[in-house]
């Protein structure tokens, strides 16, 4: 609940409050395809997974058990805030409107913010810039591995292709050979490329044209359809691109969510100009972590 000095009129308090509200039905990002949301009930939470469900075995009398794997992740959120200001003489003069649009704007831009933060964190996951994964190793790296797994041979998902319909599909069928920890292909579904701006128009041509731009034949483009419209971050590196499974229950990075951003405090100040200045903060805690690493591979940085 915000905290309320007695000298804000309690109509601006709830301009401030329902225009910030207002706003976020209507916020759609990109983020929202390659990250999910977990409210935490704690300040610091271990993220805990079972690991993948094993495969049927035949039975042959007494039951063959399995074993699953945990997996942890640690994650703690940090604190946002926004603060914006109305002066009384603009309340006086009836231009309390401008409260509902900044109101409007705050909201606007704590998801903006964690829009951009979640791509500066993906473009960021093949060094430890912002933490690693729940296997200690950085988000895309040559050698993932999981402990105990029924695998033994490292799996890559870090890549050094210039963005091309050749390397493109080099990077498609790796996806499509990762296994999970009971050493079984996922099935992931790689329907997402995330590019700089300077490479959109090679992403579209991979992902949406019928035909395949790079040769002179009359060659079908095996990828038409398959893929959504690719999403476009200036947040990424100008040579950076991605394939992501962005239609699975899970995504590869983790909004950690503690307090959801809303109007904390209200207050007045007298001492400054224009008959005084009416504050509103907005505040909110929350940070982004990578998840689980074969739901997006880096194909170039």
């Amino acid at each position: 609940m915000a905290v309320v000095s007695g000298n804000v009129p309690k109509h601006l308090v709830s301009s401030a409050r329902t225009g910030f509200l207002s706003a976020l039905p209507t916020i759609q990002l990109p983020w929202q395809r390659v990250a999910m949301t977990i409210n935490m009930g704690e300040k610091n939470v271990d993220l805990v997974d079972l690991g993948a469900v094993p495969m049927p075995v035949e039975s042959k009398g007494p039951p063959t058990v399995q074993a699953m794997i945990e997996k942890t992740l640690e994650i703690k959120p940090r604190s946002w805030d926004i603060t914006i200001a109305l002066s009384y003489n603009a309340v006086q003069d009836d231009q309390t409107g401008d409260l509902m649009r900044k109101a409007r704007g705050a909201a606007r831009n704590f998801q903006r913010h964690i829009n951009n933060r979640v791509f500066t964190v993906l473009n960021a996951g093949d060094a430890s810039t912002y933490g690693t994964g729940y296997d200690g190793q950085e988000m895309f790296c040559a050698t993932h591995t999981d402990k105990g797994a029924h695998y033994t041979t490292a799996q890559d998902n870090e890549y050094d292709l210039v963005l091309d319909p050749d390397n493109f599909e080099t990077v498609w069928v790796a996806g499509q050979g990762f296994v999970d920890d009971q050493g079984e292909e996922t099935g992931y579904n790689y329907d997402q490329l995330v590019v700089p701006p300077a490479l959109f128009r090679e992403a579209v041509n991979i992902v949406k044209n019928e035909w395949a731009y790079d040769t002179a034949n009359r060659e079908k483009n095996a990828f038409d359809g398959m893929l959504k419209e690719p999403i476009v971050s200036p947040k990424l590196d100008s040579t950076a691109w991605f394939l992501v499974a962005s239609s699975e229950e899970i995504k590869p990075l983790i909004v950690a969510m503690r307090e959801a951003p809303s109007l904390q405090a209200s207050w007045f100040d007298a001492a400054v100009g224009e008959g005084g200045m009416y504050y509103f903060k907005y505040y909110g805690r929350y940070d982004v972590f990578y998840g689980d690493w074969r739901l997006a591979i880096l194909g170039d940085s």
